[in-house]
């Protein structure tokens, strides 16, 4: 288990203190002792373009502007929401955002698509996300694995030995290949040892109505966006993706508790232009780490069932590196493509 998995189900602060908070975000910010100074003196001096690579209406896209807006307040600049979306994963909007200039004034703010994943699925990206200047691992959205209501399935464990003694049998929806829903079932189907069926959509709006309507037997899904569906009786949720059981479904059990260590989530995360100065990276992430503290955000995204973070850009780029890690050496051991 990660240390950012830690910082993800306990809060940030509760894991490293206040003095080991302070002690990384200066380490990190001695890199460019010069530079600094004249990030925390001019800096923001102009409106600052937020890029997602998303249409409006998803996640990522209201997670973004509920950023800009309190770092609005809290920097007292201007925040400006750009969305960039093409269909093709967020790679246009990220491509788009890594090509800006590194001054701080273009920011990209994507979820594990751009930063981790599609590197592996698209062998001509226009950029390379490890070139990216992190700031801050903004948010967490724990998964939840979901049936219909008149699934014989009633535990992860039912579902597991269903397919393993009919390989091939079962089938699951994601949003599309390549997706969070999509690798979290690869990853179990690797765990576990299972033949199950993939059916992708154009998108988790597409996946749930389909799996609903019965065309798969069951679907990982970001728990904010499956909770209206979970409270009107239409799907049953029976595990759920973070490491300790959540609040809002205390009686489901998590999937670590049939699969010891499996854990499955989507994140966003804050990123800048290749060689934007680090500086620039630590006073954004400062100002986000204060953001993702204030009991109106913490509220807002508890309805979302979202868990605010706020991570030093360290802490982000250790995290990325092992998602990369972890999803490339998935998708390269179950030969995942996309079309």
């Amino acid at each position: 288990m990660t240390d950012i998995f830690h910082l993800i189900e306990s809060g940030l602060e509760a894991c490293l203190g206040r003095r080991e908070l302070l002690r990384r975000a200066l380490a990190v910010g001695a890199l460019a002792m010069p530079a600094y100074a004249t990030a925390q003196s001019d800096y923001p001096s102009k409106p600052i373009r937020i890029v997602v690579p998303v249409a409006p209406g998803f996640a990522t896209d209201y997670l973004a502007r509920l950023i800009a807006e309190n770092l609005r307040v809290k920097m007292n600049a201007t925040f400006v929401v750009e969305n960039r979306a093409s269909g093709a994963a967020g790679n246009v909007g990220s491509e788009y955002a890594a090509r800006a200039q590194p001054d701080g004034y273009t920011l990209l703010f994507a979820s594990p698509g751009p930063l981790s994943i599609n590197k592996f699925l698209y062998p001509k990206l226009g950029f390379d996300p490890a070139d990216f200047v992190p700031i801050s691992l903004v948010a967490s959205a724990q998964n939840v694995l979901v049936v219909r209501a008149n699934s014989p399935f009633k535990t992860l464990g039912e579902i597991i030995e269903h397919a393993k003694a009919r390989p091939g049998a079962l089938s699951y929806a994601s949003g599309g290949a390549g997706t969070t829903q999509h690798l979290a079932v690869e990853m179990l189907k690797s765990q576990a040892g299972l033949d199950i069926l993939h059916i992708p959509y154009k998108g988790s709006a597409a996946a749930m109505s389909g799996f609903i309507q019965g065309q798969a037997d069951f679907f990982v899904a970001e728990l904010g966006n499956s909770m209206p569906f979970i409270r009107d009786g239409r799907v049953r949720a029976i595990a759920i993706g973070s490491v300790k059981r959540v609040s809002s479904l205390p009686d489901v059990p998590t999937m670590a508790e049939t699969l010891p260590s499996f854990t499955t989530s989507a994140w966003y995360g804050l990123v800048a232009p290749p060689k934007t100065p680090p500086a620039i990276a630590v006073k954004l992430s400062a100002a986000i780490a204060e953001v993702m503290k204030q009991s109106d955000v913490e509220a807002k995204l508890q309805g979302m069932s979202i868990l605010p973070i706020g991570s030093t850009p360290a802490e982000m780029a250790k995290f990325i590196q092992e998602e990369s890690v972890r999803w490339g050496k998935l998708i390269r051991s179950a030969k995942i493509a996309v079309d």
